[in-house]
């Protein structure tokens, strides 16, 4: 996805607006894991952690954490706990709750074991609702 400055997008925030942008890191053919992050003295300040996946030309969203609590609209880890957003053809259909209250680094920890844990049930229900790789329609 790209923003109209042509920089990668992740939701209403660029990848440039982090202070580390490591490439995507491939998963599989059609799947990536794209993350940012921004730390002051050690400890996460803000981060975004997304699951991608190739359909239609663009790595559309499957889910995505995010912790940034200054940016308006944005969540707060620390206050509100850890979600996890869920994306059907391009939209956001719901947020799932995932921890409660918890320090970001924590957050950080949290998402990617989180993802570690169900990427592939992550990935199968992409597929199902896209009808891709062989999936059916629901």
């Amino acid at each position: 996805m790209t923003g109209s400055d042509g920089h990668d997008v992740l939701g209403e925030l660029t990848m440039t607006n982090y202070d580390v942008t490591p490439p995507p890191d491939r998963i599989a053919d059609r799947v990536q894991l794209r993350t940012a992050f921004s730390t002051e003295r050690g400890h996460v300040r803000r981060f975004v952690i997304q699951l991608e996946y190739w359909v239609n030309g663009d790595w559309e969203e499957v889910v995505r954490y995010d912790h940034e609590s200054e940016a308006p609209g944005g969540h707060d880890i620390t206050q509100e706990g850890l979600h996890r957003d869920v994306y059907r053809d391009g939209e956001k259909i719901r947020t799932e709750h995932v921890t409660g209250p918890i320090p970001a680094n924590e957050g950080f920890n949290a998402a990617e074991a989180d993802l570690q844990e169900n990427v592939e049930r992550y990935i199968e229900r992409f597929e199902l609702w896209h009808e891709v790789n062989g999936g059916p329609s629901p």
